[in-house]
């Protein structure tokens, strides 16, 4: 089977672009959000759109990393929770906004909303997603969505961005 190419890096930067945007228009300004990215791919995401919005607004927004390891739901139960959230700043009483990749079934985001929660409490929690492809299986909704790609679940959407692999891609396999 053939990858299809959804999106390419400029189309990439563009959602990012209108992601940072969305992003601070909801938030009425850059004051008090927080960007966490879940590794891998997420936290270059993160760091991409913290890059853009320090741009527009002139402000560098705190970002950090989310590790779900600990917090999945199939995981084995001797993982420690310890430093699953990375950021330098504490963000209890701000509004976070988890950044990844792809959303499928949102298990990857129930683990990250434990991770934080296990952390800190913020004053809101909102998701921002790069790709959108469906099949979900908890009740979990993204706020930013960079593109919506209806796929089969026999499909597998792969997310490439320069910092992990070297190119900065969508595709389709």
């Amino acid at each position: 089977m053939t990858a299809k190419t959804i999106m390419d890096s400029v189309q990439i930067k563009r959602a990012i672009t209108r992601m940072s945007h969305e992003i601070l228009e909801k938030h009425k300004g850059s004051e008090n959000i927080v960007l966490l990215g879940i590794k891998t791919r997420g936290e270059h995401l993160a760091v991409r759109i913290q890059e853009r919005i320090e741009e527009i607004e002139r402000v560098k927004l705190p970002t950090g990393t989310i590790d779900i390891s600990a917090f999945r739901d199939d995981r084995p139960e001797d993982i420690k929770a310890d430093n699953s959230v990375v950021v330098n700043a504490d963000f209890t009483d701000k509004d976070v906004v988890i950044v990844d990749d792809v959303l499928q079934t949102g298990r990857t985001i129930r683990a990250a909303i434990d991770a934080i929660l296990n952390t800190a409490r913020p004053t809101t929690i909102s998701l921002a997603i790069l790709v959108d492809r469906g099949h979900r299986e908890l009740p979990i909704r993204p706020d930013y969505i960079g593109k919506n790609i209806p796929t089969s679940k026999a499909e597998k959407v792969s997310v490439k961005v320069e910092e992990v692999d070297g190119e900065t891609s969508v595709t389709i396999l």
